[in-house]
């Protein structure tokens, strides 16, 4: 196949070579890429810790009682584990909105901060939803302040040009989002996990998310968990070293990765957005409604018919994703930095995506 062909050529390392091919807008061939809802070869079923999530506490984050979830690994990635979809129905549509209508709002950071002042920023649904909701077709229509969005931090919040995180740049982490990480991570065996930063990616289909390592957090036995919605996307994960060739696999809506043990630290990327493969604006399982029944103290709330034509609307032509991480490991504190002040943690905007009609070049670590 050719994309196993570009591994074996010179010049640019493996990883580079293949993001390339994927990257390519005209790509047709995808029989290399792992596909999760028909699992063979270098997949196989991974156990889960089914006791240490009740089904309440499942059902209170929208999630599947843990015994009917599929979970699967990856020969030669120990501790991946990939999830697909196990979200109860309409439960997605809560994530969607929260990460356009909520979690964009102050104290949280946002690539738009960069370069509008904060007055600008500060409501970026309002100012955006009816332009959305009349949006047409037209490539030439002008993009509404959440098209430009394409980052939003949360929690400690990341510094891109540093690469690190700091006890004076950090703002209340969402106790939603929290409870979530929190049941997904114990299921895969990792207990006690506190979800304290989380970087929020919003792709359209021309954007795609650079080679890179998520190394920054201090503690790395905790697991980085990963949460898409939308539109699908091709995943790139590869080795210690950008010479090794990565394994391509699809991510769906409602998916989750969960990259732990040596996976933790493995290069990885994002080529890639892809329409989603039944065809429709949007995949299905966007298109089931909420239970009007929830349980007591669910997290899940119930999006308004108006919220959600924004929200279905947005979707139409992008994914979102969130990954959620433990940065300290529990009693361990930030070492001490001279003249560091969160105020001056100004990244730049780009430096998390890649995107095909900015010509410069984008840093890829992140």
């Amino acid at each position: 196949m050719a994309a196993a062909a570009l591994t074996r050529e010179g010049g640019e390392d493996a990883f580079r070579r293949l993001f390339r091919f994927y990257r390519q807008r005209d790509a047709s061939d995808l029989r290399g890429v792992v596909d999760f809802s028909a699992p063979g070869g270098q997949v196989f079923r991974s156990q889960l810790s089914i006791s240490s999530v009740s089904d309440q506490d499942a059902y209170r984050a929208g999630l599947q009682p843990v015994s009917q979830w599929k979970a699967y690994g990856l020969s030669g990635y120990p501790g991946f584990i990939f999830i697909p979809n196990p979200f109860l129905p309409g439960c997605q549509r809560h994530w969607v909105k929260q990460c356009l209508k909520l979690y964009p709002e102050k104290p949280n950071v946002c690539n738009l901060d960069l370069h509008m002042a904060p007055e600008k920023t500060t409501d970026l649904w309002g100012q955006s939803k009816e332009q959305l909701r009349r949006k047409g077709s037209s490539k030439w229509e002008p993009r509404s302040l959440l098209e430009k969005l394409r980052w939003v931090t949360l929690g400690y919040h990341y510094n891109w040009d540093t690469k690190k995180y700091s006890a004076n740049h950090h703002t209340p982490f969402p106790s939603d989002l929290a409870f979530l990480s929190e049941q997904v991570a114990a299921a895969c065996g990792f207990r006690g996990f506190q979800a304290q930063a989380g970087i929020l990616n919003y792709y359209h289909f021309d954007s795609s998310l650079g080679i890179h390592v998520d190394k920054s957090e201090l503690d790395h036995s905790r697991p980085l968990l990963s949460f898409s919605f939308g539109q699908s996307s091709i995943f790139l994960l590869g080795g210690l070293k950008r010479e090794e060739a990565p394994t391509a696999m699809f991510m769906h809506s409602g998916d989750i990765m969960v990259m732990s043990g040596l996976s933790r630290l493995l290069y990885h990327a994002v080529p890639r957005v892809l329409p989603n493969p039944e065809g429709t604006a949007l995949p299905s399982c966007l298109d089931q409604a909420l239970s009007a029944d929830l349980p007591v103290g669910s997290v899940i709330e119930h999006s308004s018919d108006e919220d959600w034509q924004v929200c279905a609307k947005y979707l139409q032509s992008s994914r979102i994703n969130m990954t959620i991480r433990q940065v300290l490991a529990e009693g361990q504190k930030f070492p001490e930095e001279s003249g560091t002040n969160g105020k001056d943690q100004a990244p730049s905007e780009d430096s998390y995506h890649e995107n095909s009609k900015a010509k410069r070049h984008k840093p890829e670590s992140a």
